[in-house]
């Protein structure tokens, strides 16, 4: 993308810039654009980690959107610095293809102005080969073509199956509607390829395995135009810098932002918005109209774990934050971007099965299932719930791993269990500690003992996405086991050692990358005497299986009266208890 394309906005990005007016003889136009997407004081403290944040890999793309086709089409030039393109061939991690071959190609690809052979050592992974050397004194210039199908999404996308369990049915949620295709809402995350990161001996990051989540990039600066046809909206996170109308109604929009591990990218139709504030953080929640009800509950929990989150944890980097409603598969409630979090459109509308809604996957047209009585009012009173613990938790994840990265394919319990339990500190500061536990103990424990009851094995929580042997057993340690970790960490140590660790923890890693036991040892230096027993805990609750021991039996009437405020008749326990094998062979 030319500067002077983008210059052409005009008088319109004059506001935009006011941030950044003492830098311009400093840096290009370009990134100046991306730099206005941080707030006051943010740069500073990003190049204490990172820094100068002219230095870090920057992405500029220009694509252009058939709805109706679903396809895409652009250019995208990826500066890439010269720590990260390193003395070999230089790699880019494509996580469409990882779950259908050919979704996004890359075509004429140059690397410093030559020509560059393409290799696939991995269905999702690229390798740049260039005839003349890869990596200029400055780092290597990469410029390609994309051209990306996107599939439709299935039927049973409006399914919440598997959402309690933290992250698929049965069998996985390969990419959990990431990359995909409905009448009112396109999904494009991971069409640009990016820079795999790579540990200090050089080894990459793996890519996604079809369990839990995609990948997580270095802090990088992007600058994306999205041409759509009239009547299309793109939302993306960072600054809004414009939108500039095109030949035949279709309208180019562009997004900038600095220093964000990802960049989504969405696009609908017949989309409404709400917008709130908190501080100066712009919080939008964009939505389907029919949903407007759900998406504007959205917007205030949002904004409501924003304020709590900030006074506990620290400020957030970015001007912006949005909710979008998305299409998502594989029981998935949410998915989390750096300043912008998508949440189901199934968990928007509720389901009309009530179990499937509450996260119990394969119950679906078993027969025998429309015997069941069910509380209305308390099946409405979880689900908005529900609604509730899954924008906190989305919400968290902008500290974890968005702030504080980890690799969310080798150690997902890093940043899963923090967010997890970050949503349900937010639930026990914003409604008290009852609440809090009934929380607790319905969507986390229950999500074991549901597990448990269909006949999966305990198991370690700390493991690498692709050793799970289902997204079911993933989500009941992952996210229902794991979390409770760090409530025993808060219990031994007390509250103020332990606020002291969590915030030291996100300061200590802002913008950096954790290791697996980063916060264990915040927390031994804020409780010095109580190192020792802080590894035995970890170990116990991440790497050994004493889930039964920790959290009880379950029981099966109790576990439904918990997850759907249903008192279970004698007939219907029956029932269900005939079901429970069924579910478990599926």
């Amino acid at each position: 993308m030319s500067a002077r394309s983008l210059l052409a906005l005009g008088a319109a990005l004059g506001a935009c810039l006011a941030p950044v007016a003492a830098l311009c003889e400093e840096v290009s136009p370009e990134l100046q654009f991306c730099f206005t997407s941080l707030r006051d004081g943010e740069r500073a403290r990003a190049e204490l980690a990172l820094g100068p944040l002219t230095g870090l890999a920057f992405y500029r793309a220009e694509l252009e959107v058939d709805p109706l086709g679903r396809e895409v089409t652009g250019k995208l030039a990826v500066t890439a610095p010269a720590r990260a393109a390193g003395p070999g061939p230089l790699f880019l991690r494509s996580t469409p293809n990882a779950f259908g071959a050919g979704r996004v190609a890359l075509k004429n690809v140059r690397v410093n102005g030559q020509a560059a052979k393409i290799e696939h050592p991995e269905p999702s992974l690229v390798r740049l080969v260039s005839a003349g050397p890869a990596v200029a004194a400055g780092g290597a210039l990469v410029e390609l073509d994309l051209q990306a199908t996107v599939p439709m999404a299935p039927r049973e996308s409006a399914s919440l199956a598997g959402s309690l369990t933290g992250g698929g049915g049965s069998r996985g949620g390969g990419d959990y509607g990431a990359f995909m295709a409905a009448p009112e809402v396109m999904s494009l995350a991971g069409l640009l390829p990016a820079l795999p990161p790579a540990d200090a001996g050089g080894e990459l990051a793996a890519g996604p395995t079809g369990i839990g989540d995609l990948a997580l990039y270095e802090p990088s600066n992007w600058l994306v135009s999205v041409t759509v046809p009239a009547g299309y909206r793109v939302h993306a996170a960072g600054t809004a810098l414009g939108e500039v109308p095109g030949k035949k109604g279709r309208v180019r929009f562009t997004f900038a932002i600095a220093a964000s591990r990802d960049f989504p990218l969405f696009v609908s139709r017949g989309y409404e918005v709400e917008t709130a504030t908190v501080d100066d953080i712009v919080v939008e929640s964009h939505f389907a109209p029919g949903d407007a009800k759900s998406g504007k509950q959205a917007l205030r929990h949002a904004a409501s774990a924003l304020v709590e989150f900030q006074k506990r944890l620290g400020p957030l980097p970015f001007r912006t934050f949005k909710v979008v409603e998305a299409r998502l598969t594989g029981g998935a409630g949410g998915m989390e971007f750096p300043g912008l979090v998508t949440v189901s459109t199934a968990l928007y509308q509720g389901a009309a099965n009530p179990l499937a809604a509450f996260g119990i996957p394969g119950f679906e047209g078993l027969a025998g299932l429309d015997a069941l009585p069910f509380d209305e009012a308390g099946l409405g009173k979880k689900m908005d719930r529900l609604l509730e613990l899954t924008v906190a938790h989305e919400v968290a994840h902008q500290y974890f791993a968005g702030l504080v990265g980890s690799d969310p394919v080798a150690a997902p319990v890093v940043d899963e269990a923090l967010a997890q339990h970050a949503a349900l500190l937010y639930l026990e500061w914003k409604h008290g500690r009852a609440v809090a536990d009934e929380v607790r103990q319905s969507d986390l424990v229950g999500a074991y003992q549901l597990y448990r009851l269909t006949g999966g094995k305990d198991g370690a929580a700390d493991r690498a996405t692709g050793a799970f042997a289902s997204g079911l057993e993933y989500g009941a340690l992952v996210y229902g086991k794991a979390p409770l970790l760090h409530d025993e960490e808060r219990k031994l140590v007390g509250d103020a050692a332990y606020w002291k660790a969590l915030r030291a923890y996100v300061d200590g890693y802002r913008f950096r990358w954790a290791n697996r036991d980063g916060f264990t040892q915040e927390l031994a230096k804020a409780a010095p005497d109580k190192a020792k027993p802080l590894k035995a805990l970890r170990r116990r609750w991440w790497n050994e299986a004493h889930g039964d021991e920790d959290l009880g039996a379950p029981d099966l009437a109790g576990l439904i009266r918990s997850m759907t405020g249903t008192e279970l008749s004698p007939e219907a326990r029956e029932l269900l208890e005939q079901l429970l094998p069924q579910l478990a062979g599926q």
